[in-house]
């Protein structure tokens, strides 16, 4: 760990209450970053805020809402006058299946969040002065077909698509990359593997599904001046799973 990578910086990390959002603020805390962090609970938010320290700020509120976002910034603007980072976590999947039954309102609220809120929180960072980096938490499920949470992986590839778009668009002022792990050991992914984790990490090669942390600290990096020269890319971290063959 490369401490104080991120001393004096400041770091939006939305859906940072637990899991991997969490685990990135933690480790951006760590390297001697401050954080910014949102999520839908209040009280997760300050067990979250009380573990990381005086580091860290919080406030509450939906993803998708216009005026959550504009709280965030107005808290920005008051308490740090500057913004770094942007880590887009922000996400949800309330419907699992097949793409042909998934509820068109489930859909257009998979798309709000995953998608367009990404873009908005993006647009807004950069109205508000952002001067370094952007990752977007996107997903293994973006970049092949993903049973049972297909239409979540539709907006996953369309968030891994404009993260190239906004590479483009924003640079050379800004880079902007994504992650996309597959199965991490979180509240959100229980339902993937909960009751069944030995057969589901047999699928991959390093024999274990992932941990929050797996995906912090290649997060950090791609925040760090370690990726000056990396932008519009996203890295798979799957643990292996994306070098087996089908069958």
């Amino acid at each position: 760990m490369a401490i104080g990578r991120f001393d004096g910086s400041v770091t939006l990390v939305t859906g940072a209450s637990r899991g991997i959002g969490y685990a990135v603020a933690e480790r951006l805390v760590a390297e001697g970053g401050r954080v910014v962090i949102t999520g839908r609970r209040q009280d997760a938010l300050d067990n979250a805020v009380a573990s990381l320290g005086d580091a860290a700020t919080a406030v509450a509120g939906h993803a998708d809402d216009p005026e959550h976002r504009a709280a965030v910034f107005a808290h920005i603007a008051q308490h740090h006058g500057r913004l770094d980072h942007l880590v887009n976590n922000a996400g949800i999947n309330p419907a699992y299946g097949p793409a042909l039954q998934i509820d068109p309102g489930a859909a257009r609220k998979i798309l709000e969040v995953n998608v367009i809120a990404a873009l908005e929180w993006t647009r807004d960072a950069v109205g508000a002065g952002l001067s370094r980096s952007i990752v977007n938490v996107a997903s293994i499920s973006g970049v092949a077909a993903a049973p049972n949470i297909s239409f979540y992986g539709v907006s996953k590839a369309a968030l891994i698509n404009l993260t190239m778009q906004l590479a483009d668009e924003l640079a050379p002022r800004l880079r902007v990359n994504a992650v996309a792990p597959a199965v991490v050991k979180t509240r959100f992914a229980r339902a993937l593997y909960e009751g069944r984790e030995a057969e589901a990490a047999a699928a991959y090669p390093l024999a274990r599904l992932g941990e929050p942390q797996d995906i912090s600290g290649p997060v950090a990096f791609l925040l760090s001046e370690d990726a000056a020269w990396i932008t519009g890319q996203t890295v798979l971290i799957d643990g292996g799973a994306s070098i087996r063959p089908i069958g």
